[in-house]
């Protein structure tokens, strides 16, 4: 089919008539959609249900040092939770603290105990005039939303494939004091699902922050969540990097189990270097007496290792490869032809990244939202939720069965062609009355 750009005024009209009806087809369905989170489907919730067999009343609910986990105590959290984290983590177990079930509240307080008493000694981030935090774009909205929460300035710093704009990173790090961090979803990442180059994590590792208190929020959220067996991307691992680049003390680096085990059931933690982790604690002291270690028991005795956790996550692959293969597939046969749409392919993650032409992101998710598919909010993938190019749209392929994911995928596409011409023909209308 012909480029949309290189069509006549009346081809154009045309195309939008056919569209149209091809649209008002779909309202009539009366569908409803959700691909607006990347939430596990039930397949995939139903892969952990044995977990609720591993504990029951006669079990001796003891860690390995013989703590008994039903009681109060063990603030790092209990050694065997220690060990399997830090290998998925690919640390050392010392270098962990288990917390709850939600990765994202760990840094949350952490942001709030640097806005409220400060790092390691540094003045608190509410004393001084402004503080700023660099944000990975396109990127994830939930990071975004909590430097907005404190008040935090946050700068646009563009996703390459490689990872961040490394060259504009290190010239803001490096010249600004008032900068104190810089979200990260370093591996899959959310949304484009691209990894961060072996060049771009080294580079991280020997920034020169002017901030002292300057720390990388490195959250690997996807560090096991491949689709494909053969086709892995691999990441140098960011503590060992610092340490060896004389920085250990520059980043916090986050995970959790919730889209391993059960989403708001899992385990989370946090690793960093032994002098952040003594600072951390000793908030971590007045917050609490100790997290749920019976559920840090019971991931370990259903997981058992590293070898475990690997083989569960086969099968979360099982169910997520198909889901991606068909919007990819879809996308490619319904737009590849017409240059109008842009997206990426991951090799794992939850996400699917997609540009549309600029100015239609907005008009896409709500003409898609009015035929009964739900899409992540245009902008959301930026701070504010301002996109600047409204062109970014976020596809979460992953809770819907595949029969649906196809009906959304080709609404979905359907709508990028219809706003993508109606753009083109309001243009042309308006150059002609120019």
């Amino acid at each position: 089919m012909k480029k949309y750009s290189e069509m006549s005024f009346e081809e154009m009209k045309l195309e939008h008539e056919k569209l149209e009806k091809l649209y008002k087809d779909y309202r009539y369905q009366a569908l409803s959609l959700d691909m607006s989170r990347g939430k596990p489907s039930p397949a995939q919730l139903d892969l952990s249900n044995g977990m609720m067999d591993v504990l029951n009343s006669q079990e001796d609910l003891s860690c390995s040092d013989g703590f008994d986990c039903r009681n109060y105590g063990v603030l790092n959290g209990i050694p065997e939770a220690k060990e399997l984290m830090a290998d998925i983590m690919e640390v050392n177990p010392d270098n962990i603290i288990i917390f709850g079930n939600s990765s994202l509240n760990i840094m949350f307080d952490f942001i709030s105990r640097s806005y409220h008493h400060g790092v390691m000694g540094h003045t608190p981030w509410c004393k001084l005039p402004k503080v700023k935090f660099l944000c990975v774009v396109p990127g994830y909205d939930r990071h975004f939303r909590i430097t907005e929460y404190f008040g935090i300035e946050m700068i646009n710093i563009p996703m390459l494939p490689t990872g961040p704009d490394m060259d504009m990173v290190e010239s803001l790090v490096s010249t600004d004091d008032a900068i104190k961090g810089i979200w990260c979803v370093p591996k899959y990442s959310n949304p484009t699902g691209n990894s961060y180059s072996d060049e771009t994590v080294r580079r991280f590792a020997r920034l020169k922050p002017a901030a002292p208190d300057f720390r990388i929020y490195w959250d690997n959220a996807y560090t096991i969540h491949h689709l494909y067996d053969d086709h892995q991307d691999h990441l140098i691992e960011i503590l060992a990097e610092c340490k060896r680049a004389g920085n250990p003390d520059m980043v916090y680096k986050f995970a959790s189990t919730s889209k391993i085990s059960f989403p708001g059931s899992g385990i989370a933690m946090a690793a960093a270097s032994l002098n952040n982790l003594e600072d951390i604690r000793r908030c971590l002291e007045v917050q609490t007496i100790g997290h749920d270690k019976v559920n840090q028991l019971r991931h370990v005795k259903f997981f058992k290792d590293i070898h475990g956790v690997s083989e569960h996550m086969e099968k979360h692959a099982e169910i997520l490869r198909p889901k991606f293969e068909i919007v990819e597939k879809i996308l490619h046969e319904e737009l590849d032809d017409l240059d109008i749409g842009w997206w990426t392919e991951p090799r794992g993650g939850y996400f699917i990244s997609f540009n549309s032409i600029p100015g239609c992101a907005k008009d896409i998710v709500l003409t898609a939202k009015k035929a009964g598919v739900k899409l992540t909010p245009a902008g959301a993938t930026f701070p504010y939720g301002i996109d600047p190019e409204d062109r970014n749209i976020r596809l979460a392929p992953s809770f819907p069965g595949n029969d649906e994911i196809s009906i959304a995928i080709r609404l979905f596409t359907l709508c990028v062609k219809l706003v993508t011409i109606e753009k083109m023909i309001a243009q042309h209308n308006s150059e002609a009355e120019q």
